[in-house]
């Protein structure tokens, strides 16, 4: 089993694996439309973290890491994630593109969390000045909303590289919180 990471589950790696392996899921965008009461904000004070938007051009890349899971530990480790993920209702199987194969062909499908649209955490599209803001000022018991998208940035920065400016939302954010 393999599981996708393309939010905190890309630095906050908790479980055990067998392979990391940079690359990018298609046909979804990464939106900080999701609040965060439990880890990046609280109750009243929500922060905001990422959720996946299914698009609608089929090409569309979330870049993220896909991880491995140990076949002996599958149902222990997926049991923890579920409950650290446990905002994120819905979860998907979806094919993934590692980054360094050339062909583009994918080999492996991914299990990915998303939060439902319907749920009551999902706070939906607003205004960028608005929501860098609410990140600026939101503070969880995982710590400050700001240090998840600078972690997120520079994971993107770093790791992906010039493909990462596909990611326009979250590049908006970053320069909006950290001119």
């Amino acid at each position: 089993m393999w599981v996708f990471g393309y939010g905190s589950l890309i630095w906050k790696v908790d479980f055990p694996y067998e392979r990391r392996v940079i690359g990018y899921i298609k046909g979804y965008v990464r939106r900080f439309w999701q609040a965060s009461i439990d880890h990046r904000g609280v109750p009243g004070k929500p922060g905001r973290v990422v959720t996946l938007i299914p698009s609608n051009d089929p090409e569309d890349k979330v870049w993220g890491v896909a991880y491995e899971l140990p076949g002996d530990q599958v149902d222990q480790i997926k049991g923890r994630l579920d409950e650290r993920e446990k905002r994120y209702q819905t979860s998907l199987n979806v094919p993934f593109y590692p980054k360094r194969t050339p062909s583009n062909k994918s080999n492996v499908l991914v299990h990915v969390y998303v939060a439902p649209t319907s749920g009551p955490l999902f706070l939906g599209e607003a205004d960028t000045v608005a929501m860098a803001e609410q990140i600026k000022s939101a503070r969880g018991p995982s710590g400050d909303n700001l240090d998840y998208l600078s972690k997120l940035f520079e994971f993107m920065r770093d790791e992906v590289g010039p493909d990462a400016e596909e990611d326009t939302h979250l590049t908006m954010l970053f320069r909006l919180c950290f001119p």
